[in-house]
């Protein structure tokens, strides 16, 4: 059987694309996919594992053990998360090393939103509601896209994303009908997590380099911008229901669009953060390159079993 040409392969790469068929990691597939895929999963789960450190910040002062357990069971989601990525990386022919070499030395990106400090309880709150919301909002898509390993992770991330979602607007609900200074911990949690929260789904389509690609290869099903106003649109009314109040002056339903119309992103501190002077990026990438190396004996320890293992039943 003769060998297809580029033209050929790639006529049927994006045939089964378009008939919503899998790509698996033995298919051929574009290098241009393979690394666009690469980079988009290996920094969700790079995200995954730094949104575990505000979180942790709150473990020891949790205000009760219902709390405490709770956010416990959060953060090791978070890690299974990690995981569940990592080992899907990895199926696009780059090792776990790599993946975690080029995170630790600054080389790949992880989601903007984990460099701002949690200063209050009411944080883990307004983490769970708006930060975990719109990671759901960004990963439902995702477990139809077109690259069958991805797809295959986001189904358990997503089931797990939306008990942290409820978890974190029952810490609100139960704030916010409590004393005075108790709501106004949660409208000040708000104020500071909303717009963090909008620039988690990426610069406006005109400015993102990547959507036009992943959007064809349908690894994306929707764009920046109609993911962000989806998540306008419901999360207004929560904030409604719990009584407090959206930080944004321009912020107001339309009866002609059906959409809520809202203010302007400050890109300029988006881009801050994404370039490294966000609050805590430097702490962030500290505590992680610590543990990296801190780590180190237990992988030097399970990879020496492993050998052994291995010898033992040659």
């Amino acid at each position: 059987m003769p060998e297809l040409s580029q033209l050929e392969l790639e006529t049927r790469f994006q045939k089964k694309i378009d008939d919503n068929l899998y790509i698996e990691p033995k298919d051929w597939m574009l290098e241009k996919y393979r690394q666009n895929l690469l980079r988009q999963i290996s920094q969700h789960a790079h995200s995954e594992v730094v949104g575990m450190l505000p979180e942790a910040n709150w473990i020891t002062r949790a205000p009760n053990l219902r709390r405490k357990a709770a956010l416990l069971a959060k953060i090791q989601d978070e890690a299974g998360h990690g995981l569940y990525l990592y080992s899907a990386a990895e199926t696009l022919g780059s090792s776990r090393e790599q993946i975690l070499n080029a995170f630790l030395t600054g080389k790949a990106k992880y989601s903007s939103i984990f460099n701002y400090p949690t200063l209050t309880w009411a944080d883990i709150g307004a983490i769970g509601w708006l930060v975990d919301g719109a990671a759901i909002i960004n990963q439902v898509m995702l477990q139809r896209a077109s690259y069958g390993p991805y797809a295959r992770a986001m189904i358990r991330i997503c089931r797990e994303e939306s008990f942290h979602q409820r978890q974190g607007f029952e810490i609100l609900l139960t704030l916010c009908r409590g004393s005075k200074d108790q709501k106004a911990m949660a409208q000040d949690a708000l104020n500071r997590w909303w717009w963090p929260s909008l620039m988690m789904f990426g610069p406006h389509d005109k400015d993102s380099p990547h959507t036009g690609d992943m959007t064809k290869w349908r690894v994306k099903r929707e764009s920046n911008d109609e993911l962000r106003q989806k998540f306008i649109d419901r999360t207004v009314p929560q904030a409604d229901f719990l009584g407090i109040t959206m930080p944004d002056k321009d912020l107001k339903w339309n009866e002609t669009t059906g959409h809520y119309d809202f203010g302007e992103i400050n890109w300029e501190e988006f881009n801050q953060v994404v370039s490294g002077n966000g609050p805590c990026n430097r702490e962030r990438m500290n505590a992680r390159v610590k543990a990296h190396t801190d780590g180190k004996w237990v992988r030097d320890a399970a990879t020496a079993y492993a050998n052994k293992k291995r010898n033992k039943a040659a």
